[in-house]
């Protein structure tokens, strides 16, 4: 609708037919489906699994996963309680 107002209007002012006011409607957004979303959280899982590994499970300092991950350690940190990741024994 804006950009058929652009085309057809001439002058600085924009403006739109009022009967194009009610004649578009917007298309609503669709929720995220449930299989995205699990697929989500299984891909940050694995990521921060890997470099946890990779750090050999050490959380914070120069070598460690949040820093591989580009996250602060308390930002991992949250986001493991909220996975269920726990060091392993």
């Amino acid at each position: 609708m804006i950009e058929r107002a652009v085309i057809l209007t001439s002058g600085p002012v924009l403006q739109v037919p009022v009967s194009h006011l009610g004649a578009q409607s917007a298309e609503p957004i669709a929720p995220t489906p449930p299989s995205l979303q699990g697929t989500l959280e299984a891909a940050e899982r694995e990521a921060i699994l890997r470099a946890l590994d990779e750090a050999r499970w050490v959380i914070s300092g120069a070598h460690g996963a949040a820093t591989r991950l580009g996250i602060k350690r308390t930002t991992l940190q949250s986001r493991m309680r909220k996975l269920g990741i726990e060091r392993p024994a």
